[in-house]
């Protein structure tokens, strides 16, 4: 089982750092067509680049494998526990299905991509809702406003004593 683990955290943050995304590619051509409803949150240029905070495994009924990066300012304020997150913040979660490895009958690894999603901190522009705007795209393309209508409350109801943010740094 600890190989399994480890085997999956391996595949994970390799797929964070290295593997191509096929969802999203940071494009800002006509950054207005590819801006989240509700929120108008946009994919970063680079934030593939960015620093693994934590990899995460979600079961039944999504059957991901997750990773969660965060630019400069988010991995300082995990690294100094500041809360709440300083505006600026950006958090990116990147979602595959959970896949068997074929080599590794234990391990997972990644399998199809799923959504690429963002957290920004702006405590003005996003005051009615925490400080936080929030995006989730597939393929490039954001979701539809009943998708994103679920994430403040989601967020809301389970970390509201966490700036709203579910992930903790992995050491």
């Amino acid at each position: 089982m600890k190989c399994a683990r480890i085997g999956l955290i391996a595949a994970v943050i390799s797929s964070a750092i290295a593997a191509p995304f096929v969802l999203a590619h940071g494009s800002t051509e006509n950054a207005s067509s590819k801006a989240s409803p509700i929120y108008g949150v946009t994919m970063p240029e680079g934030y593939r680049q960015w620093q693994l905070i934590a990899p995460a495994v979600e079961g039944a009924p999504l059957n991901e494998i997750r990773a969660v990066l965060g630019n400069d300012i988010a991995i300082k304020a995990y690294k100094e526990g500041t809360l709440p997150f300083p505006d600026g913040t950006i958090l990116t979660k990147l979602a595959w299905k959970h896949v068997q490895s074929p080599g590794f009958e234990s391990a997972s690894v990644p399998g199809a991509a799923t959504t690429v999603q963002f957290m920004v901190k702006d405590s003005v522009k996003y005051k009615d809702s925490g400080g936080w705007g929030f995006g989730r795209f597939v393929n490039g393309q954001p979701v539809d406003e009943k998708q994103h209508q679920t994430c403040l409350g989601c967020h809301q109801s389970r970390v509201k004593d966490h700036d709203l943010v579910f992930t903790r740094w992995a050491p």
